[in-house]
């Protein structure tokens, strides 16, 4: 779900003139992994923190220990990441040989030529058990170029007291979901200025799409070899009318914010729910329970307190998967989370692959879990756990849905259809004219 710049987009068109289908380098064999020495590097671009340093220790030698190669990662930051990548993937030189990519960018660089082909090792890394959403967004017909490496489907978080404050119980359908905000924004218990039952931005489409899903709607669809905007389709239209009433009396969130960082009005008692991903857990710090422990104090004493602050949050806050239409079942919500390819510039394809086999390997799947990431291989899901936040992710990504596969898709998101959209439809404008001109916009854009 990351921003890509128009400009930046248009540029990697490039790759397809200047990358050769395979690499450099030899297939690997049947009869043994890819072996180097010490000497040896490969790099590997990870994208912000995610992927934290136990799981990148693991990789690092875990990867020495089968190859004898060295593994480098460099982290990059989310922002500016298409530009960098419309220039390193270009050159043997500068490419990384691993790169993890944001979903919804996926299509555009697969269909660019930019990465190299895994068809004969989808089976081998998870095949349909792989989260199937993101095959599909690095794939180009039959063929995979960009495999998922984890997701993050987003639930509900919510204060305990607030609801039973204003006497509100979790909502089941997503009906029931939306009167649950306007009633509490109307009995707003501690008299916060501003307060909102949901903290629902104006710009904030990601959490806009389960209204037009679970009614049947869609952002956009492909028609032969076109692609039209769908927001003006009569299912659309009514998921539309249900998030214009959500946004109208259900939220005081400004209408030309997006979605970063709903847990700081939550934190600030300014909503009683917020939408995101469950890692958002760790986000959560309310005044009753912070405990004052400075950053930088690693003693005893201080990660006792830590200990106790973050139990005392959790005993605060509820949290569960946004509903569907019908009680008992939850609603298509947007996943979020990362894809992983072999750039085919890079001289290493051998042991790139062999990198691969480390990731998608029971063990790096299953700590993927243990650090609260929903793994790309569904099978080992349940490693996350069984409390509130494990099996509120797994609920919310049992049918989390990307955005179109559309090879210009990225252009959409760069040129920020949806957040100018979402913002009128947040602002009362007329649904129906407002869908009408994105159509056009959005079809304009991808073909």
């Amino acid at each position: 779900m990351r921003i890509v710049r128009k400009a930046a987009v248009l540029a990697i068109g490039a790759l397809a003139l200047t990358a050769c289908s395979n690499g450099t380098a030899e297939e690997p064999g049947d009869d043994a992994p890819a072996t180097a020495d010490a000497d040896t590097e490969i790099t590997l671009w990870l994208n912000g923190g995610d992927t934290n340093d136990e799981l990148r220790q693991y990789l690092i030698d875990t990867f020495a220990a089968e190859t004898g190669a060295t593994l480098v990662i460099e982290e990059q930051d989310w922002n500016g990441l298409v530009p960098r990548l419309q220039t390193a993937l270009t050159s043997a030189e500068q490419t990384p040989d691993v790169v993890e990519i944001g979903n919804t960018q996926a299509p555009t660089f697969t269909n660019a030529g930019a990465f190299a082909d895994l068809t004969e090792l989808y089976a081998e890394l998870g095949g349909e058990t792989l989260l199937q959403g993101f095959v599909e967004a690095g794939s180009v017909g039959d063929q995979v170029f960009a495999l998922p490496y984890y997701s993050g489907a987003r639930a509900v978080f919510y204060n305990k007291d607030v609801f039973a404050a204003a006497g509100v119980e979790v909502p089941t359908t997503l009906e029931e979901f939306t009167q649950a905000a306007i009633t509490l924004q109307q009995a707003n218990p501690n008299g916060v200025a501003n307060f909102s039952g949901f903290w629902f931005p104006g710009q904030d489409w990601y959490n806009g799409l389960p209204w037009i899903w679970e009614h049947g709607g869609e952002l956009a669809v492909q028609e032969g070899d076109q692609w039209a905007g769908a927001l003006s389709s009569p299912e659309s239209q009514e998921g539309l009318t249900e998030i214009q009433r959500l946004f109208t009396e259900g939220t005081n969130a400004p209408r030309d914010a997006d979605s970063n960082e709903p847990w700081v009005p939550f934190n600030n008692g300014e909503a009683a729910m917020f939408s995101a991903p469950t890692w958002a857990r760790w986000s959560i710090d309310l005044p009753e329970c912070n405990k004052g422990v400075a950053a930088d104090d690693t003693s005893d004493a201080a990660n006792a307190l830590r200990a106790e602050q973050q139990a005392c949050n959790e005993s605060k806050t509820g949290i569960f998967p946004l509903p569907g239409m019908e009680a008992g079942t939850p609603a298509t919500v947007f996943a979020g989370g990362s894809n992983i390819a072999i750039p085919t510039m890079s001289e290493n394809q051998e042991l790139a692959q062999e990198l691969l086999r480390i990731i998608f390997s029971d063990d790096y799947q299953t700590m993927l879990a243990q650090n609260g990431l929903i793994p790309a291989n569904t099978d080992l899901a349940s490693a996350l756990g069984d409390d509130v936040y494990a099996q509120a992710a797994l609920a919310a990504a049992l049918d989390a849905k990307l955005t179109p596969p559309a090879e210009r898709w990225a252009d959409v998101e760069g040129e920020r259809l949806l957040e100018d959209f979402f913002q009128q439809v947040a602002s009362g404008a007329d649904i129906a004219d407002a869908a009408a001109t994105t159509d056009q916009l959005i079809a304009d854009t991808l073909n």
